[in-house]
């Protein structure tokens, strides 16, 4: 059963939902699924802008098919080749084959890589140039490592769309309700929307200036993302996150404590230490156990908070793996201008706090609030004056 969308009197949603996927690229865990998305646009000139997963494709070509009906599809735009959104391009070809594919140089490699040849009729397309298709014309907008090197973007002059490609998109299948304003998003999705920027795409801070200063040149009344809700109503509030999460500024001011702990002490500590913060009047403290949260989750939290501590184990001399893992996640992630502090622990040679510092000093712009709190074993009643100085310099630096 064809399942498509009208978004405006000619432009249609065509894409699927996968509900059943449990990691997205095989990583990042997705409990509320995800959606694929596509337009097809019924100008004088019919325009798909993307494909979709493999997973979805009875669903997705039941919707083109309906949709088109018995008109022929002139162009299919690929703004992105990763196979999410181009799994079922040769498919597509193979069904429509007089179809003119519309993409980049780098794009059009990235096919003949994928399925072993390039399609019989391509159109390349630089920054700037458009093609008309009746009533529209779409230009086209390069947008290098956002995530990948050959992806575009495309923006309808006419109805002042930005199809926008992995930009603007989130983590969530579509229930029914295709727009942002149709749903509670500050509250139902925006964890995921920020859980899917920093992974995916928060390591290209830098790039994704570059689009934003692009869009900020445009009237962009509407947003068509790969992934997630479809944006008509309050877009600067969405951009504005993207701009934050960009410039890698905290999202809020605020408190996030994670810990590595094995066999309580650690945790016990660092727990304390947030009910001396919360005794200071800090809201919204956060505490995580890093064993039993997934690093996507943490290192999303990270970008959002102000001030984050670490407190971890000493691990067969070195530092507690899980701990581990996501400094150096956030590392690669390009994590930056934050207020840090530390908790170490260790029964007979404390090493995590030094070790903790060393990858935090590779880092940029991270501010280590107070001295590292060393615990041996466990925390001793003598140390919770230390435990007090050390909320109080955070209550301090906030």
């Amino acid at each position: 059963m064809q399942n498509s969308i009208r978004i405006t009197n000619d432009l249609f949603y065509v894409g699927a939902s996968d509900r059943k996927l449990a990691l997205f690229e095989n990583i990042y865990p997705i409990p509320r699924g995800v959606s694929y998305n596509s337009y097809l646009l019924m100008d004088e000139k019919t325009v798909l802008f993307d494909t979709t997963d493999a997973s979805v494709s009875g669903q997705f070509f039941e919707n083109v098919g309906a949709v088109l009906g018995q008109r022929k599809l002139n162009y299919i735009v690929v703004h992105h080749m990763e196979p999410d959104h181009a799994a079922t391009l040769q498919d597509l070809l193979l069904r429509h084959p007089e179809a003119t594919v519309v993409t980049t140089a780098k794009a059009a490699q990235m096919i003949e890589q994928f399925f072993g040849q390039k399609p019989a009729a391509l159109q390349l397309v630089k920054e700037g140039e458009t093609l008309g298709t009746g009533n529209h014309t779409l230009c086209f907008t390069m947008a290098p490592m956002v995530h990948w090197p050959e992806v575009m973007m495309t923006y309808d002059t006419t109805a002042k769309t930005l199809f926008s490609a992995d930009a603007f998109g989130t983590f969530g299948a579509l229930s029914g309700n295709l727009f942002a304003d149709e749903v509670n998003f500050e509250a139902e999705w925006l964890n995921d929307a920020r859980r899917y920027y920093i992974n995916i795409v928060g390591k290209y801070g830098i790039q994704v200036q570059n689009v934003l200063k692009k869009a900020a040149a445009l009237d962009i009344q509407m947003i068509c993302p790969l992934h997630g809700p479809v944006w008509r109503e309050n877009l600067g509030f969405f951009i504005g996150k993207h701009d934050t999460w960009s410039k890698y500024e905290p999202e809020d001011k605020g408190v996030v404590i994670i810990y590595g702990s094995i066999y309580g002490h650690t945790e016990a500590a660092a727990l304390r230490l947030g009910t001396l913060l919360g005794e200071r009047g800090v809201k919204g403290i956060k505490a995580y156990d890093a064993s039993h949260t997934h690093a996507s989750k943490l290192v999303a939290e990270c970008f959002r908070a102000s001030h984050i501590v670490f407190a971890s184990s000493t691990y067969n001399n070195g530092l507690f793996t899980p701990i581990e893992s996501l400094l150096l996640d956030l590392k690669a992630h390009a994590w930056q201008k934050r207020s840090v502090a530390l908790i170490e622990n260790g029964s007979w040679a404390p090493q995590s706090g030094k070790l903790m510092r060393a990858e935090l000093e590779q880092m940029k712009d991270i501010t280590i609030v107070g001295e590292t709190l060393s615990l041996k074993s466990s925390m001793q009643p003598l140390q919770e004056k230390q435990l007090a100085n050390l909320a109080d310099q955070i209550v301090q630096s906030l």
